[in-house]
């Protein structure tokens, strides 16, 4: 009697055992569904990656600093004499800064490299937009006295600059906003042009015990003197460092747009130190 009732309780329980896993698979199935779960496609970013090239106008503006321009030439014309030993007229700024505005046309050439919405790249430009400044002359006269004699100091000077072309080597860092590529960059600048200096230094002193400047010239007490020098050079290299940022349009897979802001500063070139910021427009092509 007691194998009989074992066998009913374990026919009862075969069909549960049965129906339990499909049951189970069903509400999982039915989880699944409710929790949306799909397979999720990658992140879509606009392709900036790989090169890329084009053109730009340019409107650039030059600050030009010409006070230290006639120093080392009024250094040199009063070597081994007292007066530049004890007063250093060549420190005396004869001339102050200049300005010019130029308009100008260029062009521009890449690599981007792009990890979804970053991007890091190189990227040289060169821009031609002959750009002249002229330093204001600022002429000093100054009673003086050195090795215990007066001396009157007259001192002139003029200075120009030409910078023809300009460009740099700049490595770029940008973030992609759908089809806006806004970024920032640094690199070196490079720059030809040529440059003009001239500076004369005059006066007199005098030998006399007691004596006064400016006096009567008779060669014995009150000595006269004038220094005139120049220093000019056409094709100089001027080198330097960029700074700036912009941003990238894409009009479409390979065509973008560009507006850029670029402060350069180039190192003194016989004691001239030029600024040049610039503001560009430009196309490009994606390759």
């Amino acid at each position: 009697m007691r194998w009989v009732i074992c066998a009913a309780f374990a026919l009862a329980l075969v069909p549960n055992m049965l129906l339990a896993p499909r049951a189970f698979a069903a509400d999982l199935d039915m989880d699944d569904t409710l929790r949306g779960a799909q397979t999720v496609g990658p992140a879509m970013f606009t392709r900036w990656s790989g090169f890329y090239g084009g053109g730009h106008f340019d409107f650039s503006a030059a600050n030009v600093d010409f006070s230290h321009a006639t120093q080392p030439l009024v250094s040199y014309s009063l070597r081994n004499t007292t007066l530049e030993e004890q007063d250093q007229p060549s420190q005396w700024s004869a001339l102050s800064n200049g300005s010019a505005n130029k308009t100008g046309v260029g062009g521009f050439l890449g690599y981007n490299t792009q990890w979804q919405d970053l991007i890091l790249g190189l990227e040289g430009n060169y821009t031609h937009a002959p750009i002249s400044a002229v330093g204001t002359s600022t002429p000093i006269s100054r009673i003086t006295s050195a090795g215990g004699l007066p001396y009157v100091v007259n001192l002139t000077g003029s200075g120009s600059v030409q910078i023809n072309d300009f460009g740099s080597v700049r490595g770029r860092m940008g973030y992609v906003f759908g089809n806006f590529l806004p970024y920032g960059f640094v690199g070196l600048a490079l720059g030809r042009g040529s440059y003009t200096v001239t500076s004369d230094v005059s006066g007199q002193f005098n030998q006399a015990s007691g004596g006064t400047v400016p006096c009567t010239e008779d060669g014995v007490n009150c000595i006269g003197f004038d220094y005139p020098n120049s220093l000019s050079k056409t094709s100089a290299l001027l080198y330097g460092f960029v700074v700036g940022g912009g941003v990238d349009v894409a009009v479409t897979q390979n065509v973008f747009v560009r507006g850029e802001y670029e402060y350069m500063q180039f190192a003194p070139l016989a004691g001239i130190t030029t600024a040049v910021s610039s503001v560009r427009v430009g196309a490009g092509l994606k390759f």
